[in-house]
């Protein structure tokens, strides 16, 4: 008999439902927000009310998509955290009020964990490529920048993290200082394939180890771009292709020398991406071409599966559920979660 996971994803502004079996990605369905455009960021009770109306029509559909009924579910995976408490408890009481309804266990999982997992998703008619263990993950997102080993789908080791923004935070904040818009990771990433990634230069942390640091060099653009503009006020406009590619570039090589260094001392070859980031061209390229250098075998996880979704909820849930893991139904959301557990 095949296990059937409901993945249920709630942690900022998108509500997604995804069903799985054995592995195997039958539906996932997703419901964005627009409304957080205006305000130049997500704000997290417009965020909540809206998991409130679309909770309901969006797992509908996923197990309506997946051709199965309710009774066929196995287990309920959740996001649990990290993420905005507020859209956390819409997806965690839902999920708890239809594990009580049908009678079927609760799966807490950890968001970054699938992230994580993403490339474990199967798809049928797919070639399936997964990672062998140990592999690296460089997980990237609004939120965070790490670098994860990962010894099985349930042991996890933070080798680096950002000390204090993430390359997402970093991303966002060069549209918004521009008035680009939001989200501003992919605005930035579009005008960035139009312009010279070396026509400037923004200044690069030096952190020890392979943790992160990406304060700094917002502070770099900010300054740079004020000083053109009181020299030149048209300035950014005649030359925003240029500034974001090269800002562009300046984040993917941050990146890509912790990331070099992390598997030039681990000696492992396995190289995955994820996180929202992952997204990103440039960096995509980046970890393509250093792998093809370096005789690393690397997987660059599909565009869907990139953006907050509960496919990589449900697979990460999944494997939880094969280690017979179960949580209770008193469980509550957390905001933060110090660890991978």
């Amino acid at each position: 008999m095949s296990d059937i996971i409901l993945g249920i994803e709630s942690s900022c502004d998108d509500t997604s439902a995804a069903v799985i079996s054995d592995g195997y990605l039958l539906s996932n369905v997703l419901a964005s927000q627009d409304v957080h455009k205006a305000y130049g960021g997500v704000v997290p009770e417009l965020a909540s009310r809206a998991h409130q109306l679309n909770i309901v029509p969006v797992v509908s559909q996923a197990v309506d998509r997946a051709g199965i009924g309710l009774s066929d579910i196995t287990a309920i995976a959740f996001t649990r955290g990290p993420g905005l408490l507020g859209s956390l408890l819409v997806g965690t009481s839902f999920a708890k009020g239809l594990s009580i309804a049908l009678d079927r266990p609760l799966v807490e999982v950890n968001h970054l964990q699938g992230h994580i997992l993403a490339s474990f998703i199967k798809e049928y008619g797919k070639e399936n490529r997964h990672p062998e263990f140990p592999y690296l993950c460089l997980l990237v997102s609004g939120g965070n920048s790490q670098i994860v080993r990962v010894d099985s789908p349930l042991e996890f080791e933070i080798l680096g993290q950002t000390t204090d923004d993430a390359v997402g935070e970093a991303f966002d904040k060069c549209s918004k200082m521009m008035g680009l818009g939001y989200p501003g990771g992919p605005v930035v990433d579009r005008l960035a394939g139009q312009g010279d990634p070396f026509r400037f230069h923004f200044s690069k942390p030096h952190v020890p180890g392979y943790d992160y640091s990406f304060s700094g060099i917002k502070t770099s653009l900010l300054y740079f771009v004020r000083d053109r503009i009181a020299e030149e006020p048209d300035f950014m406009e005649k030359n925003k292709e240029d500034i974001c590619a090269s800002f562009q570039r300046t984040l993917i090589e941050i990146l890509m020398d912790k990331l070099v260094k992390a598997a030039k001392d681990t000696g492992i070859r396995q190289i995955a991406i994820g996180g929202g980031v992952s997204a990103n061209s440039g960096l995509r390229r980046a970890v393509t071409e250093e792998g093809k250098k370096r005789g690393w075998t690397t997987f660059l996880p599909e565009f869907k599966f990139t953006t907050d979704n509960a496919a990589m909820i449900a697979i990460a849930g999944y494997f939880h559920y094969l280690n017979g893991e179960r949580t209770a139904i008193d469980v509550a959301p957390v905001s933060r979660i110090a660890d991978f557990k």
